[in-house]
């Protein structure tokens, strides 16, 4: 199973990035799907998730910031992230599981590659 992600870069603080991650089209029916990130020295975070029925959840610190969203035509997972801060530098990743789903404690089975996220002052 291939995740695949895109839309990383460099952007100033204050500046706006999406990110896209590609998967199967039943990834979109039936599992629970969402992006984490890594910065250097730090542990792995959950930053959003979605389930299959179009829940959402985020971290605290990116609330009114970022927007997960999916289209399932074209069986693409999206993350909108407008006014962004240095602190959200990182590697970021998308994931599924179609088990538990995606939520805060656990590993997804399915992950993409990763993309770099840097966000300069």
């Amino acid at each position: 199973v291939q995740l695949v992600e895109s839309g990383g870069g460099s952007v100033q603080a204050g500046g706006s990035l999406a990110l896209s991650c590609t998967a199967p089209s039943h990834f979109f029916v039936s599992c629970g799907m969402g992006w984490f990130r890594q910065a250097p020295g730090k542990e792995r975070e959950l930053v959003s998730s979605i389930s299959p029925d179009g829940t959402t959840s985020y971290l605290d610190s990116v609330k009114g910031r970022f927007t997960i969203s999916r289209d399932d035509a074209e069986n693409t997972l999206r993350l909108r992230m407008n006014n962004l801060k240095t602190e959200d530098t990182g590697v970021y990743y998308c994931a599924a599981d179609c088990v538990v789903g995606v939520r805060v404690g656990m590993t997804p089975r399915y992950w993409g590659q990763g993309t770099q996220v840097t966000v300069s002052s």
